[in-house]
């Protein structure tokens, strides 16, 4: 994965310049602009990283920004800094989701910690998604057939029981069992729910679109609870 970038958003040149020089100096690497248009026109989306917005500039403001991320596809992490502890504009920043919501001047120490916590949120977010897309990747390698077969061996049913279910002969089932395993990189039906779990879409449409409708009798939940 990239080296995160830490973007400073803020009107000031000279807040921007101290900012770049304080995260530099604990090592991040650091990306400024003067107002939000001028970081959309420079946020590399395939990086992580974080971003410090002043709350207040001309024209667009921090929390407007903000609140324009979700309808542009951006989930950058954001930390805020403002000039004045307002209370109302705080509590909206962070039932929005940023990071932090810091006064100026502000504590070097506290800007610090804040802006770990956000790369580190960006990374994990990232993280998850890779998983997601590469779980994804291999569930989409199955047949119909083993797809069809999935729910079934999560509840650890034998291959006697889910032939007679679906009506082949149990030298099917063994088969497409083996098959599924293989190609998930799975042993057990556990490792089945958690695999499927990481896909972020073990509740879905049906085979037919390369996804999976698994529903687990209250029983198997039981039985597959995990720690």
């Amino acid at each position: 994965m990239q080296e995160p970038i830490v973007y400073v958003v803020d009107d000031d040149p000279g807040v921007r310049k101290a900012l770049a020089r304080l995260l530099e100096s604990e090592g991040f690497r650091t990306s400024l602009s003067p107002s939000p248009q001028a970081f959309l026109e420079t946020y590399d989306r395939t990086v992580p990283g974080c971003m410090v917005l002043d709350v207040a500039m001309p024209g667009t403001s921090g929390l407007e920004l903000q609140m324009q991320m979700p309808a542009l596809g951006l989930d950058c992490p954001v930390v805020f800094l403002t000039g004045s502890g307002d209370i109302p504009s705080s509590v909206r920043a962070m039932k929005a989701g940023a990071v932090d919501f810091l006064t100026k001047p502000v504590d070097a120490d506290a800007l610090i910690e804040a802006v770990s916590r956000a790369v580190a949120r960006d990374t994990e977010i990232r993280r998850a998604a890779l998983e997601r897309r590469d779980a994804g990747a291999l569930l989409d390698t199955l047949t119909p057939r083993e797809r069809e077969l999935v729910p079934y061996l999560l509840t650890g049913r034998l291959n006697k029981q889910i032939a007679a279910d679906l009506g082949v002969v149990e030298k099917t089932i063994k088969i497409h069992r083996s098959r599924v395993m293989h190609k998930l990189g799975i042993r057990s039906p556990v490792e089945l729910l958690r695999f499927l779990e990481r896909t972020g879409r073990p509740h879905s449409q049906g085979p037919g679109e390369g996804t999976l409708q698994v529903e687990l009798p209250p029983k198997s939940v039981m039985m597959l609870k995990l720690d």
